[in-house]
């Protein structure tokens, strides 16, 4: 337990909590949480569900008809064919970050690790025995991939669009993932369809990663549903077989109701998921402008995701901890992404406009 780390950002919102219990006012940018709500025809779906009967247990590997949807929905947007036996369903996207890691890393292993980069993936790397191997982003090039920091080791963690950048990965950077020659590789792809203007390309896509690729997908922010608690994994089908073994051992199946929702999710209609993005499109040039604005602080202009992750320089954990105690403002430190981020802080643009232009106005004057 003393190699296992923790998400920041569920303590930052539990200290924002308690804060507001105490009648502070608090603008929260801190939690990575689309502010809409889940379509109306998935939660009609989920309703049905729960009038037929969908409340007892399912296969572990997930509803068969879900899976059958996934791996034809998964495949057209990754331009691939995907068989439905290499998906299986789990509850929400880190059970397969989990799973597969304590599946593959075995003691001594060097994994390949994102820093900066969402915490969880060298907290279950290190508690499985490996050893991370860093790489890095460039923030001149809008978060980039720096393939001068990539090297060979055993497996890799990768995700795309980036949180806690919003940078994305290219097919030149897959195919510079490629001449590493991994055993394996997992690819986060969770905010594939929140993008701005850029194509998603995905690990499947190249022939020399596709039987090497675990792919992390989710519910949780395309279709604003992150307290459904559903994702799914798609892997080579001996680890699949592998996935579902600790499945059984931990939870069982993913809840019945949820999956027979996220059926009416990838059959039905996408205006919702569409308007949310240019949503977020519009809040993003809102909050990377204010941020731009202020004296000292830059911010790239993410390509993906609803993160931004600003440079303000030595400090910024504690300036992190000042804007909400003092501030009211809820963010994350750059450093509980790995140590490349101390100088950086992360915000969350999954917040109403109000709120974002509030945020930055208590910004300015807090560094005032």
């Amino acid at each position: 337990m003393g190699r296992l780390g923790t998400e920041t950002a569920f303590e930052v919102l539990a200290r924002a909590r308690a804060l507001e219990e105490e009648g502070r006012s608090i603008c929260h940018l801190e939690i990575g949480a689309p502010d809409f709500p889940t379509p109306e025809h998935i939660v009609a779906a989920a309703k049905e569900a729960l009038d037929q009967g969908y409340t007892k247990y399912g296969p572990a590997n997930g509803d068969p008809e879900l899976r059958r949807e996934i791996a034809a929905y998964a495949g057209r947007l990754r331009g691939v064919t995907l068989d439905p036996d290499e998906v299986v369903v789990v509850p929400g996207a880190k059970p397969i970050l989990f799973f597969a890691l304590m599946a593959l890393v075995e003691a001594g292993d060097e994994i390949l690790v994102p820093d900066p980069g969402f915490p969880i993936y060298a907290s279950v790397v290190e508690m499985a025995g490996g050893k991370v191997v860093p790489y890095r982003f460039d923030e001149s090039r809008g978060f980039s991939l720096d393939r001068s920091t990539l090297r060979r080791a055993k497996g890799g963690i990768f995700c795309t669009p980036h949180n806690p950048t919003g940078g994305i990965l290219t097919r030149e950077d897959w195919e510079a993932v490629a001449g590493l020659g991994l055993d394996w590789l997992l690819s986060d792809e969770v905010y594939s369809e929140i993008l701005y203007g850029e194509k998603h390309v995905s690990a499947l896509a190249l022939p020399p990663l596709r039987d090497r690729t675990i792919l992390c997908d989710a519910f949780s922010k395309t279709w604003s549903m992150t307290g459904w608690r559903l994702g799914y994994g798609v892997m080579p089908k001996p680890l699949a077989e592998q996935v579902t073994r600790l499945q059984i051992n931990c939870t069982s199946c993913a809840a019945t109701f949820s999956q027979r929702a996220a059926l009416a999710a990838l059959r039905g209609p996408r205006a919702a998921a569409e308007a949310m993005v240019r949503t977020f499109r519009r809040r993003r040039d809102v909050i990377v402008d204010g941020l731009n604005a202020i004296p000292g602080v830059r911010c790239a202009e993410p390509k993906g995701a609803f993160y931004v992750f600003p440079h303000f320089g030595p400090g910024a954990a504690g300036l992190a901890r000042r804007l909400l105690e003092e501030a009211g403002v809820a963010c994350v430190p750059g450093t509980s992404f790995g140590a490349a981020g101390k100088e950086y802080i992360r915000f969350s643009y999954a917040a109403s406009e109000e709120t974002i232009r509030e945020a930055l106005r208590r910004i300015r004057a807090l560094l005032a």
